[in-house]
């Protein structure tokens, strides 16, 4: 659903009428306030399928750091693979990487680790290989990127829509107050039990991922 199609299915569950564009009232503005709130919510739960993501690092000789476009400090990284070694790349401490090039061993050489290096003016995270690479490197990082806030009526909205209304519905109730139906409290626990059922089907997909055992 667009950023559009989430402001009026929360105006019509409140009474309101439709708009044509998310800004055309005050009250349909601070509807698409409460619709990105609650997409923000709905996204931090879950690693959802939707979200999931491989991004490309090609590395150059002699340079350590790179920047993980579109990675901001809500996303996350699930594993780092070396696809022109076809190795993994294991996460380590950025204390254990910084005293490794303390010594004699900062030469420049094969990709041993990666560690998360602060970000970038972008707001980006930046990873920090170990060794620095000696050539040009395909690195793939696999992880879930978590977009921005919806700005324009057009934006696409890639998880389960239903928490998000019902989040953005409850938040609603709750500004207003006397409604004479159901109060926000109410529907929040309904939001709350819609976004557990989404989690529990997306979840279906990765079933290693909630089973404790050993290899």
């Amino acid at each position: 659903m667009t950023y559009l199609q989430l402001v009026n299915a929360v105006m019509r569950r409140l009474r309101e009428d439709e708009v044509t564009t998310v800004n055309e009232t005050d009250y349909s503005t601070l509807i698409g306030d409460f619709v990105n709130d609650a997409k923000r919510l709905v996204e931090d739960a879950w690693d959802w399928t939707a979200l999931r993501n491989i991004t490309t690092v090609t590395t150059v000789a002699g340079t350590a750091d790179y920047s993980l476009t579109g990675y901001g400090v809500r996303s996350k990284i699930q594993y780092v693979h070396n696809d022109t070694d076809n190795s993994v790349v294991n996460l380590q401490s950025l204390q254990y990487i910084n005293e490794r090039n303390l010594g004699t061993d900062n030469a420049n050489g094969t990709i041993q680790g990666y560690a998360i290096n602060g970000v970038d003016t972008n707001g980006d995270i930046k990873i920090k290989f170990y060794q620095t690479p000696n050539a040009v490197k395909s690195i793939k990082v696999h992880g879930v990127k978590r977009p921005d806030a919806l700005s324009a009526d057009a934006d696409l909205v890639t998880v389960p829509t239903s928490p998000i209304i019902n989040w953005a519905y409850s938040y609603a109730l709750r500004e207003r107050g006397e409604t004479g139906g159901e109060s926000g409290a109410e529907q929040a626990i309904f939001a709350q039990n819609d976004l557990a059922t989404a989690i529990s089907l997306d979840a279906n997909y990765h079933p290693e991922e909630l089973i404790w055992g050993t290899i």
